[in-house]
């Protein structure tokens, strides 16, 4: 028979592993009783749309979180990638694969520069990351002297505004990142080094791992994929700004750690993160539909953060 007491820790239990998606449904089923619309496949759309860029963004961010470490460069290399890209992307200059290459490349480059400083310098993720924030905004800058690069081809374009079988392609595209991530994570011997790492980078490097070349490539990861979601925003918005991607870092992080992973490194999910980034684009699609302004979002967004950090310190004790 279940004593009282092992009921409420069976009940702890399942909402420390399953919370995150709780959490989500509620959240969910609020919105469908304060407006009913919310509810309608066209706005499921939009949401998983609007979900898409920080999701993406989200996947690398938790590869880099669980290592222990933080990329607050990611906006500005997502921009610094977007506007590479799109000046490739005028009707009639270049093939569709030389922008989606270039913009891919510059995303790997500075996640590379990120790497090397962090494992090979040791230098404070948080320091390095800061500066690359500032110099990849700075370059896209110089890049387009300030002005945003317009008219692109059809073909860039489709990226984020096309449809295969009734789904759009960022979408798609989100889909794919997810299923590589969870898998690269969570079923390999480099996902399990990841971990390693984040849970005692000395120790894992005593017992043979690796670790300068795991960190490296886990900010290359983290840097490719701000160069995707660099050109599926783009591509969304038909046109590469140096301004796109400001506070995307923010949402990213918010993410990852709304979904549980721990900012000490070593415990983490995918699908806990693409739960946390949806309960981020759901809100925001709530409150936009609620008339609620875009500042007070951002102050839910920070206190969010803080209570999940709060949250995961106690965890850790």
């Amino acid at each position: 028979m279940i004593t009282e007491a092992g009921k409420w820790k069976k009940a702890g239990s399942f909402l420390s592993r399953y919370g995150i998606y709780v959490a989500f449904f509620l959240l969910v089923a609020v919105l469908t009783i304060v407006f009913p619309p919310f509810l309608k496949p066209s706005n499921i759309i939009n949401v998983l749309r609007q979900t898409a860029v920080n999701g993406i963004l989200a996947v690398g961010m938790t590869f880099v979180i669980v290592t222990g470490g933080i990329d607050l460069s990611v906006g500005s290399i997502l921009a610094l990638s977007a506007v590479v890209a799109t000046s490739f992307a005028h009707p009639g200059e270049h093939a569709l694969a030389a922008p989606l290459l270039l913009g891919l490349l510059v995303g790997c480059a500075c996640g590379a520069l990120n790497g090397v400083l962090i494992a090979k310098k040791r230098l404070a993720p948080f320091i390095v990351t800061l500066a690359m924030m500032a110099a990849a905004r700075g370059l896209a800058l110089v890049y387009t002297s300030g002005r945003p690069v317009i008219n692109l081809s059809d073909a860039y374009n489709q990226i984020g505004g096309g449809y295969w079988l009734g789904i759009p392609l960022p979408v798609l595209i989100f889909l794919v990142i997810i299923a590589a991530g969870i898998f690269l994570l969570h079923y390999t011997r480099f996902g399990r080094y990841v971990f390693a790492i984040g849970g005692n980078e000395l120790a894992a490097r005593v017992s043979g791992i690796h670790t300068d070349r795991i960190l490296i490539k886990v900010y290359i990861i983290m840097g490719a994929l701000s160069g995707v979601a660099g050109m599926v925003l783009s591509s969304r918005v038909m046109s590469g700004s140096p301004a796109m991607g400001e506070g995307y870092e923010l949402d990213a992080i918010a993410a990852v750690v709304i979904g549980g992973t721990s900012l000490f490194g070593g415990i983490g999910s995918i699908a806990d993160t693409i739960a946390g980034a949806l309960i981020i684009g759901v809100m925001n699609n709530g409150l936009d539909m609620l008339n609620v302004s875009s500042y007070w979002q951002q102050v839910v967004k920070g206190v969010i953060i803080v209570l999940a950090v709060v949250m995961d310190k106690r965890a850790k004790r």
